[in-house]
């Protein structure tokens, strides 16, 4: 019996629909074609409805990297070895990554979170430790977490975001990084949606056409193991997800429930986010789509969630990377719906 998950039936918030409204008739008197700003209006509007203002703002961005290995990396689905998440880990701590760059850039406060590695790493600057295990169990011969496991993970997710809520943030972002979890991504999706491996899985760090194949079929065998026990979400996440997956799951159910809008990143953020979505109705409301992954299985996911990412650059490296390049489009949206002049102000004829 997996316990301590009460917090999973609290409803989700509800987006400001009479903000909402105003926002759109707002974009209706700017300076321009309606419409003709795309995506940039449909966001600030979204941001104003979720955010309950009317003049929406990211400014206090908050980045957390949920960090853990993958006993599943013993099957040999990966092109880095194991203690490659340690490694980055360090990294992250050090501020040599992609994401340390990122954040900085955007003026976004990063946070990392290990929840458990196969080699040791001890107290490092920066980094929270809530470490659940060596890393998930290998899925290929056992369920991926214990019940404990599953209930922890899921509550450091929770626990991030009501620290990001704390401190007033704009908007939240979930990094992954994990050796071998594009494998528990590809599983999870495939047990979701009821498709192939072979339709989603894809190269992750870099496997050539028979180590996708090889992976594919790890896969396979581990749904077949685990069929009794995956016929709802928690299952799924359990039998073949990882700790931080569970994490993510956690997270962004509770951007839903307290109000925080989530940027997604890619291919192992949007698994947690079919698993939430699943879990709890109404979570979807609350999750923005940075960028679409290079990961061929992306586009399917994507699609199963209905949505619409803003920016598609072949990234697939995670770490929330993705999203973080896709701040400034948020904020350029923010502005353009708050500084732009009215037709009025500016004593521009508006159409017929």
């Amino acid at each position: 019996m997996i316990t301590k998950m009460d917090w999973l039936t609290t409803p989700v918030a509800e987006l400001n629909e009479e903000i909402e409204e105003a926002a759109k008739q707002h974009q209706l008197i700017l300076t321009k074609p309606a419409g003709s700003l795309g995506r940039l209006e449909e966001v600030a509007i979204l941001l104003a409805a979720m955010q309950g203002i009317n003049k929406p703002v990211v400014a206090n961005v908050h980045c957390t990297i949920f960090a853990a290995d993958h006993g599943v990396a013993l099957e040999g689905v990966s092109a880095f070895p194991q203690v490659v998440t340690g490694e980055m880990i360090k990294n992250f701590a050090s501020g040599g990554a992609a994401i340390c760059v990122l954040t900085n850039s955007i003026d976004a406060k990063l946070e990392v979170i290990n929840l458990g590695t196969v080699n040791e790493l001890g107290a490092l600057n920066g980094v929270k430790n809530n470490i659940l295990g060596p890393g998930a169990a290998n899925f290929a011969q056992k369920p991926a977490m214990n019940d404990e496991q599953l209930s922890r993970a899921m509550a450091v997710g929770r626990q991030a975001v009501e620290r990001a809520k704390l401190d007033k943030c704009d908007v939240f972002i979930g990094g992954d990084m994990g050796i071998a979890n594009t494998t528990s991504a590809t599983a999870i999706a495939c047990a979701l949606l009821d498709l192939k491996p072979e339709s989603l899985a894809g190269p992750g760090t870099g496997l050539d056409v028979n180590g996708v194949n090889h992976k594919a079929n790890v896969i396979a065998r581990a749904l077949i193991l685990h069929k009794e026990r995956t016929g709802t979400p928690l299952g799924i996440l359990q039998c073949v997800g990882g700790f931080e997956i569970a994490a993510l799951v956690g997270a962004y159910i509770t951007c839903a429930q307290i109000g925080v809008p989530a940027l997604v990143d890619g291919f192992i953020t949007s698994s947690a986010a079919l698993i939430a979505c699943r879990l709890v109705p109404g979570v979807e409301k609350w999750l923005l789509y940075s960028h679409t992954s290079a990961e061929p299985g992306h586009r399917l996911m994507l699609e199963a969630l209905n949505a619409k990412p803003l920016l598609d650059l072949n990234m697939r490296l995670g770490e929330g990377s993705g999203a973080a390049t896709a701040v400034p489009i948020l904020q350029l949206a923010c502005k353009l719906h708050n500084e732009m002049a009215s037709f009025a102000e500016a004593s521009v004829s508006n159409k017929d």
